[in-house]
């Protein structure tokens, strides 16, 4: 985690209004609808909430231990144009955190 990003499990739509709370600006979901099966929040649903409470919101879904470079280019861009700081999630956090490291050893991300 550093000032312009943090990283955390599946949210909810209930749980929206305490990333705002914690100051996030925008939200990256990195958890495939249904990874978990109907127990999960829909990005649908997540981008509802996010959207009503004023965050920008993206949907890009990584499939666990399958993260290609295009991957971590296209999360890059999302990056460098999404107000910050950006709460980056997926089931446990740790996709996403290895998302951010591969983009940032990569020289990708503008500081």
């Amino acid at each position: 985690m550093s000032e312009d990003v943090g990283f955390a499990g599946q949210i909810t739509p209930e749980q929206v209004v305490q990333v705002v709370e914690k100051g996030f600006k925008s939200v990256i979901n990195n958890r495939p609808d249904l990874e978990a099966g109907d127990s999960q929040p829909t990005s649908a649903d997540l981008e509802v909430a996010a959207r009503n409470a004023g965050l920008d919101y993206v949907y890009q879904p990584i499939v666990a231990g399958q993260i290609t470079e295009l991957d971590v280019r296209n999360f890059a861009n999302h990056y460098n144009e999404l107000p910050k700081p950006i709460l980056m999630f997926c089931r446990t956090g740790n996709r996403s955190n290895n998302l951010y490291q591969l983009a940032k050893q990569m020289d990708l991300l503008d500081d």
